[in-house]
């Protein structure tokens, strides 16, 4: 109770007091677990698609300057990476299909270094029907081969986590078979907390189980309501602003500090963005020792 409390207090603080003040505001309560957090570009696909500078712009006033692209919009790696420079901003991730990083992994590789970023990632593993263990080995095969030809250009390759993969199997999921099977000289994960939810897990949970497996972060969280399933598919509406979901995010950022996570990005795919990021990212930002 004392914490919420607490958390209301930044919130409202933060509401009246300068971006560039908040930090020592927060810093006064306790040390920020997590004091810079980036965003994934899909957030924002709408704005992006109509006018990528003038976006931008936007997340920069909004106190972000990190981000994970899924796409380009339509420029060059080139051009994306004047744009950023130009704003003293910065790519560190790069999303992918599976059949691009397949198929044209120097090319994949060729562009994230262009843009800055150390690691490139897939989000979706085709398959017919239910995920199963032969699509999941057939994913580890590839994802190995692909990350092999990454690491040759120093980057990084890491498999984002999307609801179907938690499947039981064995002991355990199709999800740690993936993990405990796979070369983590070559292929390591970003953890997507709603699509660890979504199929009814704890990310915290994972977290633990993988603290130096997983590299990246989506943070989203799910709505209490949300009914779980396998299908790596859900309605927007379940995407919920960050701390009004299930997912404990103190619990999850002291998990993480013990973990190898570099990068954490908020990710929403509402219609209400321009407004919600902000709302997130304070609240995350809020939770502090």
């Amino acid at each position: 109770m004392i914490f919420r409390i607490a958390l209301t207090f930044l919130f409202l603080i933060g509401t009246f007091i300068p971006e560039t003040d908040r930090s020592t505001a927060y810093a006064q309560q306790g040390e920020q677990l997590l004091p810079d957090p980036g965003v994934v570009s899909y957030t924002f696909r709408n704005q992006f698609s109509e006018d990528t500078p003038g976006t931008l712009d936007m997340i920069k006033e909004m106190g972000i300057t990190n981000i994970e692209f899924s796409n380009l919009f339509g420029y060059s790696a080139q051009e994306m990476r004047q744009m950023l420079d130009e704003r003293g901003m910065i790519a560190t991730s790069y999303g992918v299909s599976y059949d691009a990083l397949v198929n044209n992994t120097e090319e994949v590789a060729e562009d994230a270094l262009t843009l800055g970023a150390k690691f490139v990632r897939v989000a979706w593993i085709p398959h017919e029907g239910e995920f199963d263990i032969e699509d999941t080995r057939r994913a580890i095969r590839d994802f190995t081969e692909a990350g092999k030809i990454l690491s040759e250009y120093g980057i990084q390759f890491a498999y984002h986590n999307h609801g179907y993969e938690f499947r039981p199997y064995g002991d355990g999921t199709l999800y740690d078979y993936m993990v405990q099977n796979s070369d983590p000289e070559y292929v390591n994960f970003q953890i997507d907390t709603f699509w660890v939810a979504q199929p009814g897990h704890d990310p915290v949970e994972v977290l633990r189980s993988y603290p130096d497996r997983i590299l990246l972060v989506h943070m989203k969280d799910l709505s209490h309501d949300a009914e779980h399933n396998y299908s790596g598919r859900a309605p927007s509406d379940l995407d919920v602003p960050l701390g009004t979901g299930q997912i404990d995010w103190e619990e999850f950022l002291k998990v993480a500090q013990d973990s190898a996570i570099e990068y954490f990005y908020i990710e929403d795919e509402t219609e209400n963005v321009v407004e919600r990021v902000p709302r997130s990212r304070e609240y995350i930002m809020s939770i502090t020792n």
